[in-house]
C-alpha cells in the first residue's frame, strides 16, 4: 500500500485507538509503533523526507526544498495557490511546480481535484493539496503567536479523514474518486466520493457541536445533487440528523468504516435536532 493510504484497517476492534494521537502523530506505523512517537515523528521529517528527496537526486538545492516543505504546509487541505507558495519560499513558480511533481512522484502528497459534473455553479478549477499523513503535516507546519491552534487541528483533522477516505477506496472492490466542491463565490464542501454505487457530499468541523452555518456548504450541494447522501463528521459524541444531514462523531466514523461495506451505516441511534 501507498505512503498515500496508511491505514489501521482494524481500528474497530482496537482498543487503543486514539482520534488525538492520530491526529498528533498521524498514522506512519514507524512512528506510531515507536517507544516516543514525538521524537521519531521529528526525526523522521527532518531526516527520512529530505534525506529520500536527495537520494533521488530531484532536488539540487536543498535549503530552497526545506522552506518548500514549510511554505506549502499552509496549503495543507485548502485550494492550491502555487504562486503564493513561490512567494512564500522565494523562488520561482516553475521551482515550485518541480517540487509538488517531486512530491508527488515519491508519494510525500496528493492532490484532491473538483468535483464538476453536471456542475450548475461557477467552481474554482484548481485542486486541493495534501501531506500524505497528518502526523506530517503537523510537523512540518510552522507555529508562532500568529498561528491558530484550532486552524492547524483542522487541517489535520481534514487530512486524517482524507487518509481514511482514500485507503477506503483503495481496499474497496468498486471504483470511487475522491473529490471536493466549491464554487467561486466560497461554498465548499471538503470531500464528495463518487463511484458507481457512491455518492456522499462529506464535511468535516473540528467543533464539539454542530451549528447551522457548517450546514451551508452541504445543503448547498443538496440543491444541486439532490441525489447524494449528506454527511457532516463532528468532534462531539452524538448522532445527530438535522435537515436530512447526518451528523457523526468523527472517531465513531472513523473506526466503522470498512473496505466493501457502505461508507455510513444507517443502523444505530440517531437524535433528531432540527433546531440547529
Amino acid at each position: 500500500m501507498s505512503k498515500q493510504c496508511i491505514l489501521l484497517w482494524h481500528l474497530s476492534s482496537n482498543e487503543s485507538f486514539s482520534l488525538v494521537d492520530n491526529l498528533q502523530f498521524g498514522l506512519v506505523p514507524l512512528i506510531i509503533g515507536s517507544m516516543d512517537p514525538a521524537e521519531t515523528l521529528a526525526s523522521y521529517v527532518a531526516l527520512y523526507l529530505r534525506e529520500e528527496v536527495q537520494m533521488e537526486g530531484a532536488v539540487r538545492n536543498i535549503g530552497a526544498f526545506s522552506r518548500f516543505l514549510e511554505a506549502v504546509s499552509f496549503s495543507h487541505g485548502i485550494t492550491l495557490n502555487v504562486s503564493e507558495v513561490a512567494r512564500a519560499c522565494q523562488v520561482k513558480r516553475k521551482t515550485v511546480d518541480n517540487y509538488l511533481a517531486v512530491l508527488d512522484d515519491l508519494l510525500l502528497s496528493y492532490r484532491v481535484p473538483v468535483f464538476a459534473r453536471r456542475a450548475k455553479r461557477h467552481l474554482v478549477s484548481h485542486s486541493k493539496f495534501y501531506y500524505f499523513d497528518s502526523g506530517v503535516f503537523r510537523s512540518l507546519r510552522p507555529t508562532g503567536p500568529l498561528d491558530s491552534p484550532q486552524e492547524i487541528d483542522g487541517g489535520a483533522l481534514e487530512g486524517l479523514i482524507a487518509q481514511h477516505l482514500r485507503a477506503w477506496i483503495a481496499y474497496g472492490n468498486k471504483v470511487s474518486t475522491l473529490y471536493y466542491w466549491r464554487t467561486k463565490s466560497g461554498v465548499e464542501v471538503d470531500f464528495v466520493l463518487y463511484g458507481e454505487d457512491t455518492f456522499v457530499g462529506i464535511e468535516v468541523k473540528n467543533s464539539a457541536r454542530v451549528t447551522s452555518k457548517m450546514l451551508k456548504g452541504l445543503k448547498a450541494f443538496s440543491v444541486d445533487y439532490p441525489e447524494a447522501q449528506l454527511l457532516l463528521l463532528y468532534r462531539g459524541e452524538e448522532r445527530l440528523l438535522i435537515n436530512n444531514i447526518l451528523c457523526l462523531p468523527c472517531d465513531q466514523f472513523l473506526q466503522q468504516l470498512i473496505p466493501g461495506q457502505a461508507i455510513v451505516k444507517q443502523s444505530g441511534n440517531v437524535s433528531n435536532d432540527e433546531k440547529q
